[in-house]
């Protein structure tokens, strides 16, 4: 909310995208508005991406349970938003890299000069003194250090954007040295030095201003180069050092274990050489020894214990090792030897020299003798588990450790065993664990109304994981998680099996339109289709439901045009109570009836004034101090069946090209209404089937609607870039708010596409002459004149005086006389070579003449011939221009 007040006091161009404008012309607390507006975005993004500890509440805090997930649930949609437009938020911060002025930032002075009195204020903060200045290297050092953070979260999914990262951070680093006292940079001197080992590390690269190499490059380098001989002595050595962090060692197991997971042979034997150094370096610290270690001892090798001895050995080769380590070292031994079952390996570790140096006579004598008597073990391992329900607890175990275990484990099974292990340490809900792990509040209080806390937990976890997995397209492990859940809730919970067959249902959809959005062509099988119109019908009392699975059902519908069903089988009953199915039995009715001779007006004016309230805020009035009666809008509040961004939310999951052209259409009929500017009106497919006035067109937001319009446009090219209409209704968009080259761009494509990229005639229901006006305006207003007369023969009449007047322009920012050579009409040429001679050009005058004495452009050709010659020097103009301008 303060930096929309900051971006308003500091006059930033309301309804234009950040990232089209152009900070170098901005004033200079104008363009420091938008700068720490677009920090604070990324800065924000990177920030949720870090976990955090849950909060937990107490006994008499659980009625808050609804207002913080309201917040959180705003928080939520705040963050969504800057998400989609982080690139844009990159593209602005890169930009303002390349301004090496000072800039300036709003004090309090001028903001109170701003709120005294806007009108004289106004040019003093304009000015370039007004403010505090901050020099340009400082400014860069902040903005270097957000996108090096931005870079390095988006490298888990894009590997190149850490080398971006590695740069930005170097350049932080840099300006910080420069810098000495800088008195307004702010930053975790701490957290960009990790960034810094963290690049150097992903990258693997070294940089020439590192003083030295540090312990954390080294073993980098061990594992980039495949040295792992290497690694495992120097993680043997640092037991006896004891210089790396515990934390970093893990890191360096769960490196390799990963590595293991994706498939990677020969690596197994490193990760259990790994484990052991680690447990060793656990018990001479006092620590509990890992799960993984504890599996390891099951069923070892003669081997693996003979390498466990050496680490032992090897881990206490100081002159003189304390008496702390001497004991933690024996209680460790003496731990393994109760670990092993086979009497052979017990014996191996009792005889070594390390195990009769540690343990005295006595503990020795009785050690031996329990592992005589010790009757046979049962391996637990050796039998799969039969059933889902039927896992025993392993032993007592670290709590933290299970926790995290917990955290990153996908498989039902093994979520339920560790479950199993942590209720029989401690009783508290270990759904809050991990604070991602989120369930749609609609469902929140049906789990947390289970009575059985382990099964609570569970269902909890299983359904958040699912849900995680969706949002990251793993449909194949969000399919086990939900079966499980499903099975599970199914022995008790009706409602919940029901709630747990949605969830399935919108998997199933989710996984096929994604499918569709690679490229598949391939309908949705009849199953499928039958369960989505089930879900659309169901009618059962007390069930809570997500709009998000009614919403994507019927996107569903409308992308694989049942449009039949939408508009005669959904119960009106339905169509009443959730909007996205009223919106949908709108859209279906209205592409439907498209071909018909009067073209769906009645159904399209029910879509209309449904989208119109939409787009539209509350209205009061206000006597102003002078007497005279005001408006005021209200912004946040809407009147429409639904909020304008879930709206925009619903309509980027529709595909369907006839569906996205009607809601194109109609927008752009209801843009060109509320701007009231006949001349620049923007041209769309079907606009005769709307309204062509609105009475309550006080009430629409102007703004929402232009936005809307863009977004719209915007999606629907990425679906397909070809489609001409949309690119003409681009185009024109650009072409109204007088952006003349992006203009220029889309109307050039709109002709590329549908003439083969101009080797054959461009349609004339696509260059019509609205279109080729508006392109020859585009090139006038960019100062390209002499493009501006060979478009003036596109026409159907030549515009002989926009021509003439365009040729005597002198200062053309175009190719001028070597565009002649498209020329065809002979009146421009005969007017080209009279201004040439009049002003003493001689050289293009006869460049000129040379394009006017060509046998095809002779008066007396039939006109066939000229036809040709005009067709040829078409084609070749339009591709030099797609050169130019794509």
């Amino acid at each position: 909310m303060l930096l929309n007040e900051l971006l308003c006091v500091s006059k930033v161009p309301p309804g234009v995208k950040h990232v089209d404008l152009d900070l170098s012309t901005l004033p200079p607390t104008t363009a420091m508005a938008v700068i720490i507006y677009n920090r604070w975005a990324i800065r924000t993004i990177v920030l949720s991406s870090f976990p955090e500890k849950q909060t937990k509440p107490g006994p008499h805090q659980m009625n808050m349970l609804n207002i913080v997930q309201q917040e959180k649930e705003m928080t939520e949609n705040i963050l969504s938003v800057l998400k989609e437009q982080a690139s844009d938020s990159i593209s602005v911060l890169e930009g303002a890299l390349q301004l090496k002025k000072d800039f300036y930032v709003h004090t309090l002075r001028t903001l109170d000069l701003l709120a005294a009195d806007g009108s004289t204020a106004n040019g003093e903060t304009e000015s370039s003194t007004a403010g505090l200045c901050i020099c340009a290297d400082e400014l860069h050092c902040q903005v270097h250090y957000d996108l090096g953070g931005i870079f390095f979260q988006q490298g888990c999914t894009d590997q190149p954007a850490y080398e971006k990262a590695r740069e930005h951070f170097r350049q932080t680093k840099e300006l910080l040295q420069k810098l000495d006292s800088a008195l307004h940079v702010h930053l975790d001197e701490k957290r960009l030095a990790g960034y810094w080992n963290a690049c150097r590390a992903l990258t693997g690269t070294s940089d020439l201003s590192d003083a030295q190499t540090t312990p954390y490059s080294q073993i980098n380098s061990l594992i980039r180069t495949h040295n792992h001989q290497a690694l495992i002595e120097t993680f043997i050595k640092d037991n006896a050092s004891r210089s790396l962090p515990n934390h970093f060692r893990q890191s360096v197991l769960r490196e390799f274990l990963h590595k293991v997971q994706q498939g990677e042979r020969g690596l197994d034997e490193i990760c259990h050489k790994l484990c052991v150094c680690n447990s060793v370096r656990d018990a001479l610290e006092g620590e509990i020894l890992s799960v993984r270690f504890q599996q390891l001892l099951l069923k070892p090798s003669k081997r693996l214990v003979d390498f466990i001895l050496e680490v032992c050995t090897r881990s206490l080769e100081k002159d003189r090792p304390s008496e702390t380590s001497r004991r933690n070292m024996a209680n460790f031994m003496k731990t393994l030897c109760e670990s092993l079952e086979e009497l052979s390996l017990v014996f191996v570790v009792s005889s070594h020299k390390l195990f009769m140096e540690l343990l005295k006579e006595e503990e020795r004598k009785v050690l031996v003798e329990q592992m005589r008597k010790r009757s046979a073990t049962i391996n637990l391992s050796a039998k799969p588990l039969p059933s889902f329900y039927d896992i025993p607890a392993s032993a007592n175990v670290n709590i933290g450790q299970l926790e995290q275990q917990l955290i990153l484990s996908l498989e039902p099974r093994r979520i339920r065993q560790i479950l199993i292990e942590l209720h029989g340490m401690a009783e508290r809900p270990f759904w809050r664990v991990n604070s991602k792990w989120e369930v749609p509040p609609d469902y929140i209080n049906v789990i947390l109304s289970i009575k059985d806390n382990l099964t609570k937990d569970l269902v909890y976890i299983l359904m958040a994981k699912g849900l995680h997995c969706i949002s990251i397209k793993d449909f194949a492990h969000a399919r086990q998680l939900f079966s499980a859940c499903l099975e599970l809730v199914t022995e008790f919970s009706p409602k919940l099996r029901q709630v747990m067959l949605n969830e399935l249902l919108l998997l199933e959809v989710r996984a096929h339109e994604t499918m569709a959005a690679e490229g598949s062509r391939e309908r949705p099988p009849p199953d499928l289709v039958s369960r989505v119109r089930g879900y659309l019908e169901m009618r059962i009392h007390d069930l809570p439901l997500r709009q998000v699975v009614g919403e994507e059902c019927v996107a569903f519908m409308l992308n694989w045009r049942e449009n039949d069903y939408l508009t005669l089988q959904v119960p009106q009953s339905l169509v009443m109570n959730n909007p996205y199915i009223k919106l949908g039995q709108l859209l279906a009715s209205t592409c439907k009836e498209l071909p018909g001779p009067k073209e769906s007006r009645r159904t399209a004016k029910e879509l209309w004034d449904v989208v119109v309230q939409i787009c539209s805020v509350s209205v009061q009035h206000k006597r102003n101090s002078d007497g005279r009666v005001g408006l005021i809008k209200h912004r946040e509040s809407t009147m429409g069946i639904l909020q304008r961004n879930k709206f925009i939310t619903f309509v980027k999951k529709l595909r369907e090209p006839l569906v996205l052209t009607t809601l194109i259409s109609l927008f752009v009929r209801l843009h060109s209404i509320v701007r009231d500017d006949i001349v620049n009106e923007v041209t769309a497919e079907h606009l005769s089937i709307w309204p062509s006035s609105l009475a309550t067109i006080q009430a629409v937001d102007v703004e929402a609607v232009a936005v809307t319009v863009k977004e719209l446009v915007t999606y629907a090219l990425t679906l397909n870039p070809n489609n001409q209409s949309w690119l003409i209704t681009q185009a024109d968009i650009y072409f109204v708010t007088n952006q003349y080259s992006a203009a220029l761009h889309f109307y050039l494509q709109a002709g590329a596409v549908c003439s083969d990229y101009f080797t054959k005639a461009v349609p004339p229901d696509v260059y019509t002459d609205q279109v080729l006006k508006r392109m020859i305006k585009c090139c006038s207003m960019m100062n390209c004149h002499t493009q501006v007369a060979v478009l003036c023969q596109f026409l159907r009449e030549v515009d002989y005086m926009t021509a003439f007047k365009a040729l005597q322009e002198q200062n053309s920012h175009d190719a001028m006389d070597s565009l002649y050579d498209y020329i065809w009409d002979v009146t421009i040429l005969e007017y080209l070579t009279h201004i040439h001679h009049k002003r003493g050009e001689s050289e293009k005058r006869q460049i000129a003449v040379k394009a006017i004495g060509q046998t095809e452009l002779n008066a007396s050709n039939p006109e066939e011939v000229l036809q040709l010659a005009a067709h040829k020097r078409k084609k070749k103009f339009l591709q030099a221009m797609a050169k130019l301008y794509f």
